[in-house]
């Protein structure tokens, strides 16, 4: 709590006239807009020039699936990669590659198989309604929008960017990823965390998950929205030393009004005690040094340490549609420096570029960062991390799947790497030995998601 008021303190004192500016540079944005140049979620509905990234026409959508029925989907397992890119021909594709992307082609080999692209996104209609209302209804908080924004619920808080200011619309963006559409409630049988250790894969945790996203409800209004836009109970199952642990996480969309909590109950002790380091660049327990809390999914947490920039809007090569690493098994699936290359799948998207630098009296270790957001998704698909001295020191990845049954294209497993040293963290809805990464969709009990009840059910 104390870094968090120095923030908030510093904010105020040092850059009140530039907060208050983004906070209040909204510029008229036509809803209309979703049903005509843009989607309903705020992409443009065309194509590009050369047809290689062809226009949105719906998304890949279909039947819901029963509950017990898991949501994994073969697709596109016939197609043959267009091209190839490798260190021998980086350059002939240097425009299109991340910073991050091409680091680690050059320093680890990594290669780029690069298939037809597939404009599989789509939601519900419910959640394309509320991103209509939320064009004219979204409000970023007073002090700046890096500390949230309130009036939004139920599909991305702003779908139309403003690209006018740019702290504004690097504001808007981060939030976007921060909401991004994964469904309303999920139950994953088993999601391993591991890290690869020169060459080594090691299992440092594996959970059963249970997630509910409040801002996603299908009834969900301003009115009814209780600040929070995820809330997440993990308990681990796996090595032994860590069985029986549970940890339970509410975000919240205005850290001014609902800050972030994470509850833990460590084995044995009966007891949830609250965990106040467990944001921003507090080293991730479980990822061995190479990640912090708030590296996971590219970017994850609390921006409020960050002015956020938008930079521009461009066509580049990202993962998508990785559906393949679903039926893999992580030992087999992880090389020594990232996962196989067989096992995932690049295409050509359209991505917006938002830069995050330190605020005014923050402290973190990655003094810069910069992510690659996905138009369609609204995920940060890419990402670099910055040290004090501009150093790039990290690279972050989102792998997603399509699950037509939900519909949604949506994270399913992240990475995060030292470019210093080639190790690498990785976590996702994926198998690992004898466990099924299984994912099924469908309500989770609302007392799951209670620290009370979460005490109440521990064991000593």
């Amino acid at each position: 709590m104390k870094r968090r008021d120095f923030g908030l303190l510093a904010g105020t004192s040092l850059a009140t006239a530039a907060t208050l500016r983004t906070a209040n540079a909204q510029t008229a944005a036509d809803p209309a807009l979703l049903t005509s140049t843009l989607t309903p979620m705020g992409a443009e509905r065309a194509g590009n020039a050369d047809g290689s990234i062809p226009a949105w026409t719906g998304g890949l959508v279909s039947p819901p699936l029963p509950s017990n029925v898991p949501t994994a989907t073969h697709l596109f397992e016939d197609e043959q990669p267009l091209y190839t890119v490798t260190a021998d021909n980086m350059a002939q594709y240097a425009d299109l590659l991340t910073e991050g992307t091409k680091a680690q082609i050059q320093k680890f080999g990594l290669t780029i198989n690069v298939f037809p692209t597939h404009r599989t996104a789509a939601c519900p209609q419910y959640v394309y309604d509320n991103a209509a209302k939320n064009v004219t209804r979204a409000q970023m908080d007073p002090r700046g929008g890096r500390f949230g924004f309130t009036g939004a619920v139920g599909g991305p808080p702003f779908p139309i960017i403003n690209t006018a200011d740019p702290l504004v619309g690097g504001a808007q963006l981060i939030w976007n990823h921060l909401t991004a559409w994964v469904g309303y409630s999920d139950l994953t049988l088993f999601a391993p965390g591991t890290v690869v250790i020169n060459g080594q894969v090691i299992l440092v945790a594996g959970t059963l998950s249970r997630t509910v996203y409040p801002y996603y409800a299908p009834d969900v209004t301003p009115d009814n929205y209780d600040g929070y836009y995820s809330k997440g109970h993990y308990y681990d199952k796996a090595p032994g030393s860590v069985v029986g642990q549970e940890t339970l996480v509410w975000h919240s969309t205005n850290v001014n009004i609902h800050p972030d909590i994470v509850w833990i109950l460590l084995n044995g002790q009966g007891r949830v005690r609250k965990a106040p380091d467990q944001a921003y660049d507090t080293p991730n327990p479980e990822g061995d040094g190479i990640d912090n809390i708030d590296e996971a999914s590219c970017f994850y947490g609390n921006p409020s340490e960050y002015d956020w920039t938008y930079i521009a809007k461009k066509e580049m090569l990202v993962p998508y549609n990785c559906n393949k690493m679903l039926f893999g098994n992580v030992q087999d699936m992880l090389g020594p420096h990232f996962p196989k290359p067989e096992y995932v799948r690049w295409e050509k998207h359209r991505v917006w570029i938002v830069e995050a630098n330190l605020a005014p009296g923050e402290h973190n270790v990655n003094a810069k960062r910069r992510f690659y957001i996905d138009e369609d998704t609204w995920y940060a698909l890419l990402g670099e991390g910055y040290d004090a001295q501009g150093n790039m020191v990290k690279a972050y990845y989102i792998y997603n799947e399509c699950v037509p049954s939900m519909p949604g294209t949506i994270e399913q497993s992240t990475a995060t790497y030292s470019l210093q040293t080639g190790n690498y963290t990785f976590n996702g809805n994926n198998n690992y030995g004898q466990f099924s990464g299984a994912q099924f969709l469908g309500p989770q009990p609302d007392t799951d998601f209670e620290p009370e009840e979460m005490a109440a059910q521990a064991s000593f």
